[in-house]
């Protein structure tokens, strides 16, 4: 089976091809609301034709949105490209994991769709990190339970508003320092950037494992992705590292709920 997936986010939207859980092509374009159907028409096809890729081999779509003002918008779009409405991701859908959270229709789809994906592969309790407009680290449990988490602002909008608001700073590249200490404001900001984050991370990781440990969870495995993930990698201890992980959670909803497009609770 190969389909379109598409996740859209507050950044950027990812789009895939994937085939049998395997990402065959992944694209990132900027979220832009104000872009017609037309426009993100035009870059899709011409993405697909750039890589030699014919629509008639998809046989679906799958819809992942937190930005209510594309989600139509990339409705239409993939009906254009494949003749038929995309699978909408919904919590009301089967994910193959439930949700234990106040409100589970105010939980970002992307959260529950990576959730949803490591849960498969790992099947033991998680902590799953994504590194994208925010940093968030979400918890399933060992028997498939998703427990909420920890939102904290993204290392681009923290950097952002620290280069806006303080007049003596300036934008520098998001890389790794050579040492912690800096000796100039450049490397100063590259440090507090990047080791600010990875300790960050660090810190609730090990915070979110005693909770997890106290409630009678084996010790969770620490999944990572998003976008930003990359860049803190080489200082984080003990994760796996998963640059697709949205787009195969994305293809096992699919398959999930491919007959019911309505989706059907848990």
């Amino acid at each position: 089976v190969m389909i379109i997936a598409v996740d859209i986010g507050n950044s950027d939207v990812v789009l895939g091809l994937v085939k049998d859980s395997n990402t065959l092509q992944s694209w990132r374009l900027h979220t832009s609301i104000h872009q017609s159907v037309d426009e993100y028409e035009i870059l899709v096809r011409g993405m697909l034709f750039a890589c030699d890729f014919s629509l008639e081999e998809a046989q679906g779509a799958v819809l992942s949105s937190v930005v209510p003002e594309l989600t139509e918008v990339f409705t239409i779009l993939l009906e254009n490209l494949i003749g038929k409405p995309p699978i909408l991701v919904s919590h009301e859908c089967n994910l193959g994991i439930e949700i234990n959270t106040d409100t589970p229709a105010k939980v970002g789809q992307d959260r529950l769709i990576n959730a949803s994906a490591a849960y498969q592969q790992y099947k033991t309790s998680l902590i799953i990190i994504d590194c994208g407009t925010a940093t968030t680290l979400d918890v399933v449990t060992a028997d498939g339970v998703f427990q909420g988490g920890v939102i904290c602002p993204g290392l681009l909008i923290s950097a952002d508003v620290l280069f806006t608001k303080a007049a003596q700073l300036f934008q520098v590249n998001l890389e790794m320092p050579e040492y912690v200490i800096g000796k100039n404001t450049t490397d100063s900001l590259k440090s507090g950037l990047i080791y600010g984050y990875g300790g960050m991370i660090d810190s609730l990781i090990k915070r979110i494992t005693n909770e997890i440990e106290q409630q009678g969870q084996p010790t969770p495995t620490a999944v990572i992705t998003g976008g930003l993930a990359a860049k803190l990698l080489p200082i984080l201890s003990n994760v796996n590292y998963h640059d697709d992980l949205t787009l195969r959670g994305l293809y096992l909803f699919y398959l999930l709920n491919k007959n019911n497009t309505r989706g059907k609770r848990l």
